[in-house]
């Protein structure tokens, strides 16, 4: 059937719905729903925290008997297996909707056209394909680990205005305003995982939690890139490791060298003690620390700095957002150069929109997948 002219205005409001949960439903995708009647939304929900229930049971709950004739807007493919919960599609059909609009269909081997078919063969309307470019944008993280087994990779670079990202020598320098900053703030809450460079770790000793009041519950699992086991005991990230938790990645095992070799245990064994996770992976093969996480529920990942860090996942062709943050101010004499600038975005990328935080500007870039 042909898509009706309120399909995109509902669809909309429920890919909005769907963000309110982003980074809080591993391994779950976060997912909208609205139960729409006469033009009126008598039932809405985004999946729980957590994973479950999923959006639809909880929006049919809320519309209730109404719900009979009603359309549901969903934002991905009802679910149509049984799992830890009855199949999505089932409980449509239960509560008797006339009709089903989809923005995105789902990957899933469980699910992929499957949830369509129930509800087609219950005698429902289906529509799918509705705001698909921003359906699948809303489940990037979700869609990527499904079809490539890793997360959906952002990097976000502050940048000045003649292209440095930092100082040698002065750890962390302000480039940005607290509204931009303040986006960045909620990037985070959105995130499975956060990621920085042990370079970063120690010059800026961050915590890289989400401050914004009331959101300091969805700080992401923190991540240092430490080939070595440098990072200090007493950083912040160590000292809140058991609060927000914390992975430390080393690199492979250091040659055999019983001083060495005991150095290194010895420091594994301490981060142990605060709370730190320590996984090993190749550093040079960030693809394989990436298949680490996929497997481990983990959909999207922030990568913040530093410079190297972003270079060595840009060079391994595994990003697929670039969020460039750029304030009016110059660094100058001493600057460190930033790994991609607008002028020399990978050509696989294609510039998505420009928006102004205060004085400064934010370009965002993304490639298909």
């Amino acid at each position: 059937m042909a898509p009706r002219p309120e399909d995109e205005r509902f669809m909309a409001a429920a890919i909005r719905l769907s963000r309110w949960h982003l980074g809080l439903t591993s391994t779950n995708p976060s997912v909208g729903c609205l139960v729409v009647k006469d033009g009126t939304v008598i039932g809405r929900a985004v999946t729980a925290l957590g994973g479950r229930p999923h959006a639809e049971p909880q929006a049919l709950a809320e519309a209730g008997e109404a719900a009979r004739g009603a359309t549901a807007y969903v934002t991905l493919e009802p679910c149509s297996h049984y799992g830890k919960t009855p199949p999505c599609a089932e409980a449509l059909i239960a509560y008797g909707v006339a009709r089903v609009v989809i923005s995105v269909t789902d990957p899933d081997q469980r699910v992929s056209g499957r949830g369509i078919a129930m509800l087609q063969d219950a005698g429902i309307e289906v529509d799918a394909g509705i705001l698909e470019e921003d359906g699948r944008r809303s489940l990037a993280g979700y869609l990527m680990r499904q079809t490539r087994n890793r997360p959906y990779v952002t990097l976000k670079l502050a940048v000045s205005a003649d292209g440095m990202i930092g100082k040698t020598g002065e750890g962390q320098v302000r480039i940005t305003g607290d509204i931009a900053r303040a986006q960045v703030q909620v990037l985070r809450a959105e995130s499975d995982a956060i990621l920085v460079g042990i370079g970063t770790a120690i010059a800026d000793d961050p915590e890289l939690t989400c401050r914004l009041p009331g959101l300091e519950g969805r700080t992401p699992l923190r991540i240092v890139i430490d080939d070595q086991l440098q990072l200090p005991l007493d950083s912040k990230l160590v000292k809140t490791a058991q609060r927000y938790g914390l992975m430390v990645v080393a690199g492979d095992p250091p040659p055999f060298d019983q001083n060495t070799d005991k150095a290194f245990i010895g420091r594994r064994a301490a981060l142990d003690a605060a709370g730190a996770e320590v996984l090993q992976s190749n550093s040079s093969e960030p693809g394989e620390l990436l298949e680490a996480l996929g497997t481990r529920g983990i959909s999207s990942l922030l990568v913040e700095g530093g410079a190297r860090t972003a270079q060595r996942f840009l060079a391994a062709d595994l990003i697929d957002r670039i969020l460039l943050f750029q304030g009016p101010g110059t660094i100058g004499e001493g600057g460190i150069e930033s790994p991609v600038t607008k002028t020399n975005i990978p050509p696989s990328f294609r510039h998505i929109r420009a928006s102004r935080f205060g004085d400064d500007r934010c370009d965002e870039f993304e490639r298909g997948f």
